[in-house]
């Protein structure tokens, strides 16, 4: 075992030998080897290249160089494209701080019985004169920066649960395909995590209609992993434990409060509440977390039809067969 792993337990060591196709004897050539092809990409602003982060990397694609690579450099792309995202990149900007104390994301305190975190999201608590949709996705790509520091995450990865109980035509609507995209893009395609699990509950049909237009953006893997439940809390029970769940899930622990992770991150910032409003708010241009190229891609604004989401079949939902896949 190297200096590397030094964070891991023998059951998660085996796990990244296993799983993951980690080698201790050969760690330092793999992380060397993605280390090189950076060269390959002179357009790009590579802040970090330390052997700490490029094993993120080959961890999240299983220690396939090339892909490892691919994803270090979607990393920091994102990052070059979307750059009015990050600055004031921390838990005490007003949007982010909102949208975390709100519980997005929220984190249970348990793991799951494969090690995993389960991260949670009541997509309800979408305060929209307070904090935009992408304030809650730059607060869910804060939590998970402090997250995967943990190198048990790293190997054994994250659950999700998004629970749509009083989600809103009207906020629904605000999910633009431009906004789907970036959160894809941020998440799935350009972030070094491991889901294991993402779970729908309670969703209304037109989340359903909803997630027909960003299907075809997924990755098939993450087709798989997805799993929509409905009203059925027993099936999100076969496959996480009602010992480690709230009560809003119908697990046996007590209602989730939804500041536990945003006392974590904001310690004893987390009740200095400034005024905030969306319409008056604009991210501070003088403090940026790191450099970065001043590329900055602009996307469209187009929104989903209401009419179309209206000729959607109410029932249509009840009819969906569960996509799921398990590590």
């Amino acid at each position: 075992m190297t200096h590397l792993q030094a964070g891991l337990s023998p059951e998660t060591l085996e796990k990244a030998r296993l799983e993951l196709n980690e080698n201790p004897d050969t760690l330092h050539q793999d992380i060397q080897e993605v280390r090189d092809m950076v060269i390959t990409r002179p357009d790009i602003g590579f802040l970090r290249t330390d052997d700490a982060f490029i094993l993120r990397f080959l961890r999240a694609r299983k220690f396939h160089h090339f892909e490892a690579f691919r994803l270090l450099a979607q990393y920091f792309e994102y990052r070059q494209q979307n750059l009015d995202m990050f600055k004031s990149f921390k838990a005490t900007d007003p949007g982010i701080k909102q949208a975390l104390k709100d519980g997005f994301p929220g984190g249970l305190a348990n793991l799951d019985h494969y090690g995993r975190k389960i991260l949670v999201l009541f997509a309800a608590n979408w305060d929209q004169s307070r904090y935009t949709l992408v304030d809650i996705l730059r607060a869910i790509l804060l939590s998970l920066e402090a997250m995967i520091e943990d190198p048990e995450l790293q190997v054994n990865g994250f659950v999700l649960i998004i629970d749509w109980s009083n989600f809103t035509f009207k906020q629904a609507s605000k999910l633009t395909p431009s906004m789907l995209r970036l959160a894809i893009e941020g998440l799935q395609d350009s972030f070094p995590a491991r889901f294991g699990g993402i779970h729908f509950v309670n969703q209304p049909w037109y989340i359903h209609a909803l997630y027909t237009v960003i299907r075809p953006f997924l990755k098939e893997k993450t087709r798989k992993r997805i799993f929509l439940h409905g009203n059925n809390l027993n099936s999100l029970h076969q496959l996480i434990h009602p010992e480690i769940l709230p009560s809003e899930f119908g697990g046996m622990l007590p209602p989730y409060d939804m500041g536990t992770w945003a006392r974590t991150l904001l310690d004893h910032e987390y009740d200095d509440d400034s005024e905030y409003n969306v319409d008056s708010y604009s991210m501070p241009m003088k403090e940026v977390e790191k450099e970065l190229s001043p590329k900055s891609m602009k996307r469209s604004q187009s929104v989903v039809d209401p009419t179309v989401l209206k000729r959607m079949d109410k029932n249509e939902e009840e009819n969906m067969q569960p996509l799921l896949s398990l590590d």
